[in-house]
C-alpha cells in the first residue's frame, strides 16, 4: 500500500495543481468562510425584511387606532356642522397628533377636502389617498407619497346620529419614523459570524493535520488522480473485481461484479456466505483465500472465469482480490446447440410416437402428449367433427370438437374433451382456419379477439396463469382438418418465432398421420357398414332355440366373419358360423356371397355335409373368377360350421369345414367340445365332408364362434379354448345373452386383432303332446280315415278352425304319396308357431307345381296345397322324402289365414 501511495506521490500532477493550487484544508477553510459570510448576509437580509414588515404593520395598526379614536371623539360631529370646521378641529387634531405620536391627523369632508393638517398650507386642499372604501363605511389603510413624504395612513368614516357618513378622518406616520430593531440586532449577528469564523479556522487546522496524516501527505491532485483510477476500476472495466477481507467479509465490489453475481445493494460489509444467490462453489473459493487461475464457476445462468490472488504480497492488508470474467457466450453457443438438439429430439420422438395406430383420436392424443412439457405446458387438438367419422372436413371452423387435451396439470379451465366448439371469427383459431397460417399470441390478456370467445372462461384462463398461445392449422393435402393449440403458463416468457416454427413442423408431421387415420376410419367404417349390412339385422322367430349373438369387428380392419340362424321346416333351425380368410372389403363381399348361398342351399333342406359341398364348389368358382379377371388376385379361403337342430327329436346334425370345434354346455354346467369330423376349409376341393349327429338335452347350450375368439398372438389356441371352457362352465342357468357378454369379457383383449362372431343357442324341445304321427296303409281308401284322425287331433288341440283346410291338404299329399310314391307312408302333425303337416314315403321322386289345362283331370292338387298353406316343400331323407306344408295358426281375433281362398273354394263347390 505504501508503494502504491508512493507511486501516486511521484506521479506528474502539474495540470491538476494549476487548477487547484490550494490544499484540501485550505479549500475546506475557504468553503467555511464563504458559508459563514453567506449565513451572516442571509441573517441581515432576513432581519431587514422582517423589520420592514414589522414597521408597516406597526404603522398601520397605530394609524387605525388614532383615526378611529378621533373619529368617535365627542365634539367632532358638532365641529363638522359648525360654520368653520377648520377653526374648531385644527387645534384638536394637533393636540391629538402630538399625544398619539403620529405624524398627521387629517379631518376632511366627504369630498376629500381637508379641514385639518399639520401643515396649515394644506388645509382646503384635496386629500392624497383613496376615500371610496371609507365613504362606503370601511376602514382603509394604504401607503402613499403624501405632503410629508412616504406615509402609512388609515382612513375611517365619521357617522352622524343616522349612521350616515358625514366626514372622514385619516391618521398616519412617516415610515422612517417607525422605531426599528435592526440597529440593535446587527451587532449581535456580526459578532456571532466572527466567532464562527474563529471556530472554523481552528477546526480547519485540526482537520488539515489529520488529513495529512491519513492521506500520507498526498495533495489534492494526487487524491483526485487516485479517485479517478479507483472509479475507472469500479465502473469502467468489464471485469468484476471483488476484495474480500481475511474474515470472509466483502470489502469492495465493482459494478460488473455486482451484475455478474447479482449482489444486493448492501453486499459490502457482509460475509460472503450470507450473500443470497451465490453458488456453493463460488462461496468456497472466495472465502478460502487460496490463489486461483481461470477457475470456471456457475453463477445463476452464467459461467464465470475467476482469478484470485492474496492482497498481502506487497505489504497490504490480509485478504484476497478476485477478478470475474463472463464466459456465458460460450455457454450460449452450447445452449443454442442444446436447444437445437432438444428440438431435433422432439421431432424424432414425434416421428416415432405419432401415428402408431390408425385411429384419429389416438393420433391426436399422441400429438398432444409428445409436445408436453417440452414445447408447451398445455396442448389441445380440435378436429373438425366430420374428420372423427372419416369424412372430409367442412370449409368452416364452426364445428370443431375438442379431441385431445394434455397438460402438466388436470385442473385447467380449458374446454373439456368432447366439447363441440364454435370459434368466433375474431379468435386466433378462426383466423388461422380461414387463412391456413399459424397465429402467435404472445400475451393473451391483451388479445381482445381471443378474449371475446367466452369472456368468463377466458378470464379464468388468464387468472389460471396461461399467458401465451400458438395456434397451428392441422393441414394435409391442402385440406384443414382442425387446429392444434399450444398454451404456455409455467414459463414466464411468451412463445417466440422459434417456438412457432417448431410447432408448425410438429403439426405438419402429425397432420399426415391424422389424415391417414381419417381415411382409414372412412374405409373401415365403409367396410364395417357393408359387413353389418350383410349380417342378420334381427334373428328370425322360432321356438327351437333361445339364441344370443355378438359380432365385433376388428379395430385394424374388418374381415369375413358371419353367423346366421335359419328356420327350417318342421320347427327345425339351422345355425351357421363362418369366417372368410383375409380382411377388407373383398373379405366382406365374399362373406356376403357365401351367406346368400347358405340361405339358398338351406331352402333345399339339405343335410349339413351337402350344404358344405355346395359352398366348397362356390368358393372354388369364386377363386377361378378372381384368377381369370384380376391380376395378383388373392385366393379366397373360408371356414364354416353348419348345424341343424330338431326340437322334436332333440337331434343336432353338424358338419364343419376347417372351423373350430363348437362348445357344448350341458344343463348341469359341464362344458365339452364334441369331436366333429374335421373337413378341409372351403375352396380346397377334392375332400368330402362328414355329418355328425348329437342328441342334446333340453336346456343345453351350443356355442359356435370364429377363431378370433380363442386365437391370439400372446397365447396358444389350447389356452384360448380352456379360457372359453372356464367362462362357460358352472353357469347352467345363465341366459345366452349374459353368457355372450361373459365370454367376450373373459377372452377378448381391449383391442382385438381379428373379427369375432359368437352364437350361443339354448335348446328347447317340443312337448310330445304337440306331435301326432300315423302310419298310412298303402291304400287310397285309407285317405278318409287319416283325414278323420287328423280332424280329431285338431279338435284336441283346439284348432278346429283348421280342420277343413288340413283335411284338404292331407288328402292331396297322401293321395300323391300313394299314387306316385312307394311304401311305407307316414303322417306327422306338428303344432308349434304354425301347424305343420308332413307326409313321408320311401320314394325319391319330388312333385312339382304346374298349371293344369281346363280338360285335365289332375294336376290341381299341389296348387290347392300351395294356396291353403303358408309354405310347402320337399326335403329328402336317407329313407326317401318328406312333403310338408305349414298352416298359420288362428290369430288372437279368431281369424284364420287363407280364409279368402276358402271362401272362394266354398263358392265354387
Amino acid at each position: 500500500m505504501a508503494r502504491r501511495f508512493g507511486r501516486f506521490r511521484n506521479a506528474p500532477v502539474r495540470s491538476l495543481t494549476e487548477k487547484h493550487p490550494w490544499s484540501l484544508a485550505g479549500q475546506v477553510f475557504a468553503l467555511q468562510v464563504a458559508l459563514v459570510v453567506f449565513l451572516v448576509a442571509a441573517a441581515v437580509l432576513a432581519l431587514l425584511l422582517q423589520s420592514r414588515h414589522d414597521t408597516n404593520t406597526e404603522a398601520r395598526q397605530r394609524s387605525i387606532a388614532v383615526a378611529e379614536t378621533f373619529a368617535h371623539s365627542p365634539g367632532v360631529l358638532a365641529a363638522l356642522k359648525s360654520p368653520d370646521p377648520s377653526k374648531v378641529l385644527q387645534p384638536l387634531t394637533e393636540a391629538a397628533r402630538k399625544a398619539a405620536g403620529v405624524d398627521f391627523i387629517v379631518v376632511m369632508d366627504t369630498k376629500g377636502i381637508r379641514y385639518t393638517h399639520p401643515d396649515p398650507s394644506q388645509i382646503g386642499k384635496r386629500f392624497v389617498g383613496t376615500i371610496g372604501p371609507s365613504l362606503a363605511g370601511h376602514v382603509y389603510t394604504e401607503t402613499v407619497k403624501g405632503p410629508l413624504g412616504r406615509e402609512v395612513q388609515a382612513t375611517v368614516p365619521i357617522y352622524d346620529l343616522g349612521h350616515k357618513v358625514v366626514g372622514l378622518v385619516s391618521a398616519g406616520m412617516k415610515v422612517k419614523n417607525v422605531t426599528s430593531v435592526v440597529s440593535r440586532q446587527i451587532p449581535i449577528i456580526l459578532g456571532t459570524g466572527a466567532a464562527a469564523l474563529a471556530v472554523a479556522t481552528a477546526g480547519t487546522a485540526l482537520v488539515a493535520r489529520r488529513l495529512r496524516r491519513q492521506t500520507h501527505r498526498l495533495g489534492p491532485a494526487e487524491m483526485t488522480r487516485m479517485y479517478e483510477h479507483h472509479d475507472a476500476v469500479l465502473h469502467a472495466v468489464r471485469e468484476g473485481v471483488l476484495i474480500v477481507g481475511n474474515d470472509g467479509r466483502l470489502l469492495l465490489a465493482n459494478d460488473e461484479a455486482r451484475r455478474l453475481l447479482d449482489l444486493p445493494h448492501d453486499a459490502e460489509g457482509r460475509h460472503i456466505s450470507d450473500l443470497p444467490g451465490l453458488d456453493p462453489g463460488t462461496v468456497e473459493l472466495l472465502t478460502s483465500g487460496r490463489a486461483a487461475t481461470d477457475e470456471v464457476l456457475l453463477a445463476g445462468d452464467r459461467l464465470l472465469a475467476v482469478n484470485q490472488r492474496p492482497t498481502d504480497r506487497h505489504g497490504g492488508p490480509e485478504g484476497t482480490v478476485a477478478t470475474l470474467r463472463d464466459s456465458t457466450e460460450l455457454r450460449k453457443l452450447s445452449g443454442r446447440a442444446e436447444i437445437a438438439r432438444q428440438r431435433l429430439r422432439l421431432l424424432y420422438d414425434a416421428g416415432l410416437g405419432i401415428g402408431t395406430t390408425l385411429d384419429v383420436v389416438s393420433t391426436a392424443e399422441e400429438l398432444a402428449k409428445v409436445a408436453v412439457p417440452r414445447l408447451a405446458d398445455f396442448v389441445t387438438v380440435d378436429l373438425s367433427d366430420p374428420v372423427l367419422h372419416g369424412d372430409e372436413p367442412t370449409s368452416t371452423g364452426t364445428d370443431m370438437r375438442r379431441t385431445a387435451i394434455q397438460g402438466i396439470r388436470d385442473d385447467h379451465p380449458l374446454y373439456e374433451r368432447g366439447r363441440l366448439i364454435d370459434f368466433l371469427p375474431s379468435t386466433p383459431q378462426a383466423q388461422a382456419f380461414g387463412s391456413g397460417r399459424s397465429e402467435l399470441v404472445p400475451d393473451l390478456s391483451t388479445a381482445p379477439g381471443w378474449l371475446a370467445q367466452e369472456p368468463e372462461r377466458t378470464q379464468r384462463i388468464i387468472e389460471y396463469g396461461i399467458h401465451s398461445l400458438i395456434t397451428v392449422p392441422l393441414q394435409a393435402r391442402g385440406v384443414i382438418l382442425g387446429m392444434v393449440n399450444f398454451w404456455r403458463s409455467e414459463k414466464p416468457q411468451p412463445f417466440e418465432e422459434d417456438d412457432l416454427s417448431l410447432a408448425e413442423e410438429l403439426v405438419a408431421r402429425a397432420a399426415v398421420s391424422i389424415d391417414n387415420a381419417r381415411r382409414y376410419t372412412r374405409e373401415h367404417a365403409m367396410a364395417v357398414t357393408l359387413q353389418r349390412s350383410l349380417l342378420p339385422r334381427a334373428l328370425p322367430e322360432q321356438s327351437a332355440l333361445e339364441v344370443a349373438h355378438r359380432y365385433l369387428p376388428a379395430l385394424s380392419g374388418v374381415s369375413g366373419d358371419w353367423f346366421d340362424v335359419i328356420p327350417l321346416p318342421g320347427s327345425r333351425v339351422a345355425l351357421v358360423v363362418g369366417d372368410v380368410v383375409g380382411h377388407g372389403l373383398h373379405a366382406a363381399a365374399t362373406m356376403g356371397r357365401l351367406r346368400t348361398a347358405v340361405h339358398n342351399f338351406s331352402t333345399l333342406d339339405l343335410p349339413p355335409d351337402e350344404i358344405l359341398n355346395h359352398l366348397d364348389d362356390l368358393v372354388g368358382r369364386i377363386d377361378q373368377e378372381e384368377v381369370e379377371t384380376t391380376v395378383g388376385a388373392v385366393i379366397t379361403g373360408a371356414t364354416c360350421l353348419y348345424a341343424i337342430y330338431d326340437p322334436v327329436s332333440r337331434h343336432c346334425a353338424m358338419a364343419r369345414a376347417g372351423h373350430p370345434l363348437p362348445a357344448l354346455v350341458q344343463p348341469e354346467g359341464s362344458v365339452s367340445f364334441p369331436d366333429l369330423p374335421a373337413g378341409p376349409p372351403l375352396g380346397l376341393g377334392g375332400m368330402p365332408f362328414e355329418t355328425a349327429e348329437l342328441e342334446l338335452a333340453e336346456g343345453a347350450q351350443l356355442v359356435l364362434y370364429t377363431d378370433g375368439l380363442i386365437e391370439d398372438r400372446t397365447r396358444d389356441i389350447d389356452v384360448g379354448m380352456e379360457l372359453l371352457r372356464q367362462a362357460l362352465a358352472s353357469h347352467p342357468d345363465r341366459p345366452p345373452e349374459e353368457s355372450c357378454q361373459a365370454v367376450l369379457e373373459e377372452l377378448l383383449p381391449s383391442r382385438p386383432k381379428d373379427d369375432v362372431a359368437l352364437l350361443i343357442a339354448r335348446t328347447r324341445a317340443i312337448p310330445p303332446d304337440h306331435v301326432a304321427d300315423w302310419d298310412v296303409p298303402f291304400d287310397p281308401a285309407a285317405v278318409a280315415r287319416m283325414r278323420a284322425a287328423a280332424a280329431e287331433k285338431l279338435d284336441d288341440w283346439g284348432l278346429s278352425e283348421l280342420a277343413f283346410a288340413m283335411e284338404l291338404v292331407l288328402s292331396e299329399l297322401i293321395t300323391n304319396a300313394i299314387r306316385h310314391g312307394s311304401a311305407p307312408v307316414t303322417i306327422r302333425l306338428l303344432r308349434d308357431r304354425t301347424l305343420t303337416c308332413e307326409v313321408a314315403d320311401s320314394s325319391s321322386t319330388s312333385p312339382h307345381l304346374r298349371y293344369a289345362a281346363a280338360l285335365d283331370e289332375g294336376g290341381r292338387g299341389l296348387f290347392l296345397v300351395a294356396q291353403l298353406s303358408e309354405r310347402w316343400g320337399t326335403r329328402y331323407t336317407p329313407q326317401g322324402k318328406v312333403i310338408w306344408a305349414e298352416l298359420a295358426l288362428p290369430r288372437p281375433d279368431g281369424s284364420v289365414g287363407g280364409t279368402a281362398f276358402l271362401n272362394i273354394l266354398d263358392a265354387e263347390l
